[in-house]
């Protein structure tokens, strides 16, 4: 049974039905990058669609946000060129994120922005939690806007698309960044039902359950009605509490109220 809004945080209970989970407990979070932590997907959809305007394919906004949201640039492009019947060989697909990668930088450093709420809820769950992004972004993309937004400390650990040889949908992405938090100095070893991800699409909230973490969905991205395959959906992460999404998502399970 979802649970009711709550309106000191926002957050809805989706109608996902999971499995019962025993003695796992909110021990990290992993964050996904654009669309979450960065308003990037617009820049995401114009450097792309620059780069495809020059192979002669065209690429509409609403098309963008329905089949490639989620995906890495290598996934964007390998739909791209295999939905126009193109060669996608890898020097193709090399060339191709090469040019994506110089337009989006040029963008970016002239249009940071940094959703709501991201900066006190990162503040917030590094002081209890170690931290950790999963993303389809670029190593250097990355690096930058949370430099800019002074908020790389926070984080222990980054996978981005070059870590990983399958991206979301797969739940590769989330399994190498739970990994690395394993790896960390005096870090008690992670389960992936320890794990909470934050995800704004649906190829990422699919990775995130594949890998048999829960998934808070926030609807910067997408409509909520779009996200009900999250454990738990929120408008934005000014309305998140930690505490409250714990004892949504990880207390009940445990048999405590």
């Amino acid at each position: 049974m979802p649970l009711p809004h709550n309106g000191q945080t926002g957050l809805r209970r989706s109608t996902h039905k999971d499995k019962l989970e025993i003695m796992s407990d909110l021990r990290a979070i992993i964050f996904d990058f654009d669309g979450v932590i960065a308003d990037t997907e617009p820049l995401h959809f114009a450097a792309l669609r620059q780069v495809l305007a020059g192979i002669d394919i065209a690429l509409t906004e609403t098309e963008y946000y329905t089949d490639y949201l989620g995906f890495d640039d290598r996934g964007c492009f390998l739909a791209a060129l295999q939905s126009h019947q193109r060669q996608a060989s890898p020097t193709v697909l090399g060339e191709l994120m090469d040019r994506k990668a110089q337009a989006y930088l040029s963008a970016v450093k002239e249009h940071l922005a940094i959703f709501p709420g991201v900066r006190e809820l990162v503040h917030e769950a590094a002081a209890r939690y170690p931290l950790a992004i999963a993303s389809g972004a670029l190593r250097n993309e990355i690096e930058l806007i949370l430099e800019e937004a002074g908020l790389r400390k926070a984080f222990l650990h980054i996978t981005s698309a070059e870590d990983v040889t399958r991206g979301k949908p797969a739940p590769e992405p989330f399994l190498h960044a739970m990994a690395a938090l394993n790896r960390q100095p005096s870090q008690p070893a992670l389960t992936p039902g320890d794990c909470l991800v934050i995800e704004d699409s649906l190829p990422g909230i699919r990775a995130a359950r594949a890998a048999g973490m829960k998934v808070l969905a926030v609807a910067n991205t997408h409509t909520v009605q779009d996200l009900d395959e999250a454990d738990a959906i929120t408008h934005s992460l000014t309305d998140t509490r930690l505490s409250d999404l714990r004892s949504r998502l990880w207390e009940p399970a445990q048999g405590r109220l």
